[in-house]
């Protein structure tokens, strides 16, 4: 299968393409952990994309589809994969579109994520990374048994520049104006499922689990 997650900032899009990647055994494609990576190691690519992430707004469609041109062409992903973070427009979800009409694929389900606005701040502000190993906490719903470490690696947790306050509304602007259509576009085409995402994690994977046609599914 190959599937797309949508979401808003904060609604659980990575949590819950890693459980898919792991029930499926599929590849699980982030674009937001490919680009911050890049960032870390400040490539060209990650210099062009550090200065749009920490101001919450997209990168540009060129860049994006270039990307995942070439993560898609990786024979680890024939098997099937899960895309988290692409794509985020409707522009980019056309040359997704065309893209695997090249390699003689398609789509077989998106899924929508649907949260709450105040959930969806609350979740992003409590959120902590690992430097270490980037496991995902939160200090309100899961927090790390020591303040500040990784429970797993003991690495030290940090905020991430997007998950600021001041950040944040303005992630919620850019995804309601540029991502949010993109519902309406799926959906046009058959391929839309949305799913409630104000449960708790086991309960929004089970809901999505439903939906898969795959190994142990």
């Amino acid at each position: 299968m190959r599937i797309v997650l949508l979401g808003p900032p904060g609604s659980g899009k990575g949590t819950q393409a890693q459980a898919i990647a792991k029930y499926c055994g599929f590849l699980h494609i982030s674009t937001g952990d490919m680009l911050r990576e890049a960032a870390d190691q400040e490539t060209e690519l990650g210099r062009q994309a550090k200065g749009y992430m920490e101001a919450g707004e997209l990168v540009p469609d060129e860049t994006m589809i270039s990307i995942i041109e070439n993560r898609l062409s990786g024979e680890n992903c024939r098997g099937g994969f899960v895309l988290d973070g692409f794509p985020r427009t409707v522009n980019q979800a056309r040359e997704l579109e065309d893209l695997l009409k090249k390699k003689e694929r398609e789509l077989d389900i998106v899924f929508s994520l649907e949260v709450e606005s105040e959930r969806i701040v609350e979740r992003l502000s409590n959120r902590r990374l690992c430097r270490n190993c980037n496991r995902d906490y939160n200090l309100l719903s899961n927090p790390p048994e020591k303040e500040s470490r990784c429970t797993w690696c003991g690495g030290v947790l940090y905020q991430r520049e997007d998950d600021r306050a001041e950040t944040i509304t303005n992630r919620m602007q850019v995804y309601e104006a540029e991502t949010a259509p993109l519902k309406a576009f799926y959906a046009g085409v058959g391929l839309l499922q949305e799913i409630d995402g104000n449960g708790d994690v086991e309960k929004v994977f089970r809901d999505i689990a439903s939906h898969l046609n795959c190994i142990g599914a």
